[in-house]
């Protein structure tokens, strides 16, 4: 948020620099993230001064231009070409001496240099209105008052005005500084912290008055609990036009654009009070009648960017006794707006339900500074107050008169906050005792009422402005803020509680696989964990009734949370193909969100995608892409890694493989892994092969060993291997020869291993061949060649008569 501090300084009377000022408005919590100068003529006129021609004679080389010469303040006059048609001696008029920088209409600078024209020399220019940014004329120069003195800085003549702006970062729930008043509040209450008086000055409304009532227009609220409180006013006679310059700069200032007087005012109000405002032609209003009410869902209504929007049947609307005219609190309608013809409006102050004009400027996808506040919480006590203001100055700067009372709709007044401090309690939060005098000062200088003061506590009332204090903690935050952070001392002695802790502490198994995957090349993503419900539709294995849906979704991409982490995986894919990258190892800790009949559930997950080539493109580097069995590979070094084993291989549950893969340990799936079915990644707009593993991280944590290792000297004795070629039936899996090998050889047999496999021609019908490696070894001396025949004849025979192998 922009807030000017000229503007400011209408509030408050300050002469602090402002970067001290930013200092301290930093430090109440409305951080300042920059600083930036506006000057309302670009460069502020610097280097301009006064010239008064002396001679003004034909170019000898040119028809158009003239060679003038000037007194500009110097010792001595300087030549000057000018091209002006009503350059002539005797004139005032402004000259850009060397060295100044001007600005384009573009607002691109460009520098006055010494020069030649047409072989005669020029040291500055005589300019035109449009090229000092005074304005649009480029009929000719200026010609100035001829009682200005040569020399004279051009900005002391025409008011060059400039203003420091400061970009404040605004939390959500700060409501109450969302205009210049607000901010000059907290930052009056700053300056008494430090000791410096100041009193906060707001427009007066004692001039106000009703000139005549000819202008009558009805009000009817028929939806109170959307309108609490509406008030509106009747303006006649009103001339549109340009606003006057010290109201444009204060709205360029802040980044907005002038439009007209009517409108400006509107955006002032806005902006210098907080209070969204809305003019409508009165003219166009149908049967001289406001009625405040929501339409039928679908309604079609244009707004004033063009688009015809359909209402939704909670949208609430200002209509007149025909037609929808504007969507309360969010965007006006093209219909029913200020024109160059209007001569009388109707004006709007209301405060509006702020749930409602969330939920109505979401589904319309629109943002305007008026939702931005509405839906943040204003000041329901500010409303007609902020009308007023906005009603004199239409009489001032416009020339309109009041022609109506002031219509105020408001049945059920809202209420101030109502809450009791304990001092115990305060000291316990900040850490630090402050005086009870001093709260109570800080209190009072934040507009909050103190009804009693005991020797445990303050009972106080907080204004209806301050949405965001409610509870004894937000008072307390209140205090520390405006008291200051750094305030609060720091103790040299540091207490610490011991805590009881977890064998298996989640954080840091998650450092230890993060850490593993790292090394071995991949990247650590962090995906939103709201996503799109339609991508349930997308596997089976989700369902759309177990969603965990949100009340006010930002859009419908972000609707639900994750019944899985593979999607919004996908699309961090998608996002990095889309960009050439080739070589894709993903890896994410996460969680997933369900609705179950029984109640809600949340799961932790580790979750890895694999696409692309396995290396970045290199001379020194294969083309190998990623496979099933590289991620097998993964997987399981990362079960070994957490020292989790005795687990078994099976068939994946999860429908979004079209191959897959599960471990399983005491009937609980600790991962699935395989490749994603090509109807989901056509979806993400994926082409080649992704493999995706998802590890059940709870269960993980649970098989996770806590008992501590034993560590075994190497064996000084040999390892033995032996091969075997088996021809066996296509349906018989590896982990069934190799549980059979290691049941039927428990001592000396340490490990089976799957060299090679063929299947196709010279083979049997239905068979395979599978070449499978041995390795024997004994702690405690070197194996024979008998031990090892024997061994290598029981396995043969177990793998003959448990699975109808033979030899090859």
């Amino acid at each position: 948020m922009k807030v000017s501090y000229n503007w400011i300084k209408q509030f408050i009377n300050i002469n602090w620099s402002s970067e001290e000022t930013g200092a301290l408005l930093t430090d109440l919590g409305l951080e300042v993230e920059g600083i930036e100068t506006f000057e309302s003529v670009p460069g502020g006129l610097q280097g301009v001064v006064i010239g008064h021609v002396l001679e003004c004679i034909q170019h000898p080389n040119a028809d158009r231009l003239k060679l003038t010469k000037v007194d500009i303040g110097a010792s001595e006059p300087v030549q000057i070409v000018c091209g002006a048609p009503n350059v002539a001696k005797g004139q005032k008029v402004p000259v850009a001496t060397i060295g100044t920088t001007l600005y384009d209409k573009e607002g691109n600078p460009w520098q006055i240099k010494k020069g030649k024209i047409r072989g005669e020399e020029s040291h500055g220019m005589i300019c035109a209105e449009d090229e000092l940014g005074l304005g649009e004329s480029h009929d000719g120069i200026m010609i100035l008052d001829s009682k200005l003195k040569p020399g004279t800085p051009a900005a002391s003549i025409f008011e060059v005005e400039s203003d420091a702006v400061f970009e404040i970062g605004l939390t959500p729930n700060r409501a109450d500084a969302m205009s210049h008043w607000g901010v000059a509040r907290d930052l009056r209450a700053g300056l008494l912290q430090k000791g410096t008086s100041i009193e906060l000055i707001t427009p007066s409304t004692s001039s106000y008055h009703v000139d005549n009532r000819s202008l009558k227009i009805d009000v009817e609220v028929i939806d109170k609990a959307l309108a609490p409180r509406y008030c509106g006013v009747t303006i006649s006679g009103l001339k549109v036009a340009e606003s006057p310059s010290w109201l444009q700069n204060r709205l360029k200032a802040i980044g907005l654009t002038p439009i007209n007087n009517v409108v400006d005012i509107t955006n002032y109000i806005l902006h210098d009070l907080g209070q969204p405002l809305h003019a409508f032609d009165a003219a166009k209003i149908a049967g001289k009648q406001v009625v405040v009410k929501t339409l039928p869902n679908g309604t079609k209504f244009k707004t004033l960017d063009g688009v015809v929007r359909e209402l939704h049947e909670e949208d609430l609307m200002i209509c007149d006794g025909e037609k929808p005219m504007c969507i309360a609190g969010v965007f006006g309608g093209i219909d029913s707006g200020v024109t160059e013809k209007t001569t009388d409006i109707f004006l709007e102050s209301a405060y509006f339900n702020p749930i409602s004009v969330r939920k109505t400027a979401k589904r319309h996808g629109l943002n305007t500074d008026a939702s931005f506040r509405f839906e943040r919480g204003i000041d329901p006590n500010s409303v007609e107050y902020a009308l007023k203001v906005a009603a004199i100055m239409m009489e001032e700067i416009a020339g309109g008169q009041v022609t109506s009372d002031l219509i105020d709709i408001y049945p059920k007044k809202i209420s101030d906050h109502q809450v009791v401090l304990n001092f115990d309690h305060a000291t316990s939060v900040i850490g630090e005792e402050i005086p009870r005098e001093v709260i109570k000062a800080i209190l009072m200088s934040l507009d909050i009422k103190i009804n009693n003061v005991t020797e445990s506590g303050i009972g106080m009332t907080i204004p209806a402005y301050r949405n965001d204090v409610t509870r004894e903690a937000d008072v307390i935050e209140e205090i520390l803020r405006v008291y200051g952070y750094n305030e609060i001392k720091t103790t040299t002695k540091l207490n610490a509680s011991i805590a009881t802790t977890q064998i298996v502490e989640d954080y840091k198994i998650q450092n230890k696989v993060g850490s593993a995957l790292t090394a071995l090349g991949f990247h650590e993503m962090l995906n939103n964990s709201l996503t799109s419900a339609s991508y349930t539709s997308l596997s089976s294995d989700f369902n759309k009734e177990h969603h965990v849906q949100m009340l006010n979704p930002l859009s419908q991409d972000l609707a639900v949370l994750r019944q899985t982490m593979l999607f919004g995986g996908l699309e961090t894919l998608a996002f990095n193909k889309n960009r050439r990258a080739t070589s894709l190892q993903l890896f994410e800790f996460g969680k997933t969100y369900f609705n179950y009949p029984s109640g809600r559930e949340e799961k932790k997950h580790l979750s890895i995608l694999l696409s692309g080539k396995r290396h970045d493109d290199s001379w020194t580097a294969s083309n190998d892409t990623m496979s099933f069995f590289y991620l097998k590979g993964v997987v399981t070094s990362l079960l070994d890694l957490l020292g989790i084993d005795g687990y078994s291989e099976k068939a994946a549950s999860l429908k979004l493989f079209s191959e897959g893969v599960g471990f399983s340990k005491k009937k609980k799936t600790l991962v699935e892994f395989g490749v994603v079915s090509n109807k989901i990644t056509k979806h993400f707009d994926l082409d080649g092969e992704v493999f995706y593993a998802d590890f059940n991280w709870d269960f993980i944590l649970e098989e996770i060993p806590t008992t501590n290792f034993q560590v075994q000297p190497i064996p000084k004795f040999p390892k033995v291997k032996r091969d075997f070629a088996l021809l066996l039936d296509e349906s018989v899996p590896f982990e069934a020869l190799q549980k059979a090998a290691l049941q039927t050889e428990k001592e000396l047999l340490t490990e089976v291993a799957l060299f090679d496999v063929y299947t196709g021609k010279n083979l049997p019908q239905g068979k395979k061949s599978y070449a499978l490696s041995f390795t024997l070894q004994d702690t405690n001396k070197t194996l024979t060649d008998k031990q090892i025949e024997k061994i290598m004849s029981k396995l043969q025979q177990r793998f003959e008569k448990d699975f109808g192998a033979t030899l090859r």
